[in-house]
């Protein structure tokens, strides 16, 4: 399965403004610019995005784990938070943190944690950011 995006950028880097469109329609024409991504401006980037992509792509593998495992969960609640940083050679994505609440109706920590654990690392997501440090926090309600 293939999924595409389309972006067009007008002007410098600094100076310059742009807009992102997923093919599927689900979202079009999305404004972003020098200063939503690297300062303090409003309004979301290719990280909050990819954030988005992380976040959901986890909640959906950590599901299939707790299923696979017999304890299909009631809710997940996943917030991953990227980190943008100036490295040698320019910009890049540095880590991505999950933060994960799962209510189960019988809860069992063991299970729980080896079942997030595989979908931390198993997530294509994850594994499509494999040079960027992933951590997790999991807790159960």
């Amino acid at each position: 399965m293939k999924r595409s995006a389309t972006a067009n950028w007008k002007g410098g880097l600094k100076s310059g403004k742009g807009t992102f469109s997923a093919a599927s329609g689900t979202f079009s024409n999305i404004p972003y610019d020098f200063a939503q991504r690297f300062e303090s401006g409003a309004g979301t980037s290719p990280e909050e995005l990819i954030a988005a992509a992380h976040a959901s792509c986890f909640s959906m593998a950590l599901s299939g784990q707790l299923e696979a495992a017999g304890l299909p969960p009631e809710n997940v609640d996943t917030r991953a938070t990227v980190t943008l940083e100036k490295v040698e050679g320019g910009f890049a994505v540095t880590a991505s943190h999950l933060e994960v609440t799962v209510k189960l109706t019988t809860p069992d920590r063991e299970k729980f944690d080896k079942a997030a654990e595989a979908a931390r690392s198993g997530c294509p997501i994850s594994k499509l950011m494999s040079s960027a440090k992933i951590t997790l926090d999991a807790r159960l309600a």
